[in-house]
């Protein structure tokens, strides 16, 4: 129901509620006489008349106000199948339609947030290893400086057309001419080899599909055609699997230069290990020979005290000398060997050391050791 529908019921009811006042009041007014009983129906028909007048006005209005609003919305409608029949007759149009996939896909990696892990250069050139020039879409390179080639130049005029298209057969026929170009093209980026034009680079090409609905439409007559370019080393990939794709790769390069680092790191505590194996045998070495030196120091002093200090102290006891030898003391101390410890054994030790485990101090400086 529209508004005119609607204001003409309620004039209708309006004129009802009126016709069933005016009877009321004259059959009220049967009992009176002259113009004073009269006098109440004129007012009553002055209100109706006021009331009336009033809704043909806003009636009028309503009506003014929805043809312009129908005006507007017919315009903007004929301005909207303009500018779309202008934006499929530019989609036609491979260079347009090249272009627009590449904003796209710099939109894609820009909006994802991928800049922090890896940079991007736009058709960089290269050469093949069949010796053609190739120039890419976008090359991606991750942190660990291996790349990964997108190409973004998909065909989808069979998918404007299906879309444009109202009978069901035709609309069938068009999205096989669709499946089919991009079954070609998948052909055409396998054989230029992208991959071996940009080293290190992943051993497969992205194929960028700008839209999600040009891919289903596809896979509608083409089920198969995710396998074809799997089978071709091409990746079909639409905005909402591109990341998920670059993250994937990132992931599993890093997890590589992880286990690269972890060789080096295993390397380096070999020779460390070989080392301290060489400073241990040192360190037994020249204990040992402190240990030697010690016992012959002993030895001297014990020889000093018996052959040479027996006879210089009777000049002590003659009084020659005017101040007597000092003895030296024979050194007590001895070297710690060094002993495999048991691993077990070290956990189990309390937080306080030994003393006693200590390792040895020179403390001649303060006088507590001689």
């Amino acid at each position: 129901m529209d508004a005119a529908s609607l204001l003409t019921g309620l004039l209708l009811g309006a004129l009802l509620a009126t016709a069933v006042t005016l009877g009321v009041v004259a059959l009220s007014g049967r009992h009176r006489k002259g113009d004073a009983a009269l006098e109440p129906v004129h007012e009553s028909l002055d209100h109706l008349h006021r009331l009336l007048a009033g809704m043909e006005r806003a009636r009028a209005t309503a009506h003014g106000e929805l043809r312009e609003q129908m005006g507007t919305v017919g315009q903007a409608s004929a301005q909207l199948k303009q500018e779309t029949a202008a934006l499929v007759t530019a989609l036609r149009t491979p260079h347009v339609r090249g272009r627009w996939g590449e904003v796209q896909l710099r939109r894609v990696v820009e909006v994802a947030g991928l800049l922090e892990h890896c940079d991007f250069v736009e058709q960089p050139a290269g050469t093949s290893d069949e010796g053609a020039g190739v120039r890419p879409d976008l090359v991606v390179t991750l942190a660990d400086g291996r790349q990964v080639v997108v190409d973004a130049k998909v065909p989808f005029t069979g998918y404007i057309e299906a879309v444009q298209a109202t009978d069901p057969e035709v609309r069938a026929q068009r999205v096989a001419t669709h499946a089919r170009q991009l079954r070609v093209h998948v052909d055409a980026l396998a054989a230029r080899r992208y991959p071996t034009a940009f080293r290190p680079a992943a051993p497969f090409t992205v194929l960028f599909v700008p839209s999600d609905g040009f891919l289903i439409t596809a896979l509608e007559a083409d089920a198969g055609l995710l396998e074809y370019g799997f089978a071709r080393d091409v990746v079909l990939a639409t905005p909402s699997t591109l990341l998920a794709l670059l993250r994937t790769v990132a992931y599993s390069w890093r997890q590589e230069r992880l286990a690269r680092d972890a060789d080096q790191v295993l390397e380096v505590g070999r020779r460390l290990h070989a080392r301290l194996g060489t400073l241990s045998g040192h360190l037994t070495r020249l204990g040992s020979a402190l240990g030697t030196t010690m016992t012959r120091f002993n030895e001297t002093v014990g020889s000093y005290e018996r052959s040479v200090l027996a006879a210089a102290r009777r000049f002590d006891d003659l009084g020659i000398a005017e101040t007597p030898l000092s003895t030296p003391a024979p050194l007590e101390a001895t070297v710690r060997a060094l002993h495999p410890v048991d691993l077990h054994q070290v956990d189990a030790r309390p937080t306080d050391p030994d003393p006693a485990e200590l390792p040895y101090e020179d403390e001649s400086r303060d006088g507590t050791r001689g």
